[in-house]
């Protein structure tokens, strides 16, 4: 009979555990905004101040005249929420990994300004931390600021043009820097 009843009491409480927690579905306008990039996200709340999120993006498109900035990524995030997860102030801890093609793009911003006369192959990984706050809408969705700063260590293959050659250079790079840029809409599902 006690394990009938322990049995019982752990069920109903896994079960209404389930059903309290939220998740959401999100996509990041900035992303949307500075390279065209396809993406989404999906948040869950662990309990009621850590959330796991895990984004990503995909950009597979060419451009006129061969610009591209072709990529992927995959950003996971564990979130510390001062109020209750999904609402307010929250801080974060993320990781990163992708690969890009990135040429022919005039971006006249420091070392970014190389992609406007070569072409950069590699991969990406790196981590962070995060300050970010959600404004509630309506009961289901949400907008959202996050904004990020860590270390990515870059693995690298350059080319002379966005279109051909031979690779004239391999390298590493290490960045500190911004690692997270993101206001996303979000929807809720409860």
């Amino acid at each position: 009979m006690k394990r009938i009843i322990s049995f019982l009491f752990g069920f109903v409480a896994c079960c209404s555990l389930a059903f309290t927690q939220n998740a959401g579905i999100k996509t990041n306008l900035v992303h949307w905004a500075a390279a065209g990039t396809p993406n989404a996200g999906l948040e869950f709340a662990l309990n009621r101040k850590y959330t796991l999120e895990v984004g990503g993006g995909f950009n597979p498109f060419t451009f006129k005249d061969y610009k591209k900035a072709k990529h992927w990524i995959v950003q996971p995030e564990l979130r510390y929420w001062l109020c209750e997860s999904f609402n307010g102030h929250f801080f974060g801890l993320h990781a990163l990994v992708g690969e890009y093609n990135i040429g022919g793009m005039d971006i006249p911003v420091g070392r970014l300004s190389k992609f406007k006369d070569y072409r950069y192959e590699g991969f990406a990984y790196g981590g962070g931390l995060s300050y970010g706050y959600q404004w509630v809408v309506s009961p289901r969705w949400n907008l959202e600021f996050n904004l990020g700063a860590g270390y990515v260590y870059l693995t690298y293959d350059k080319y002379p043009c966005v279109k051909c050659g031979s690779k004239i250079a391999s390298g590493t790079n290490n960045y500190l820097g911004i690692t997270k840029a993101a206001i996303s809409l979000i929807y809720l599902i409860k």
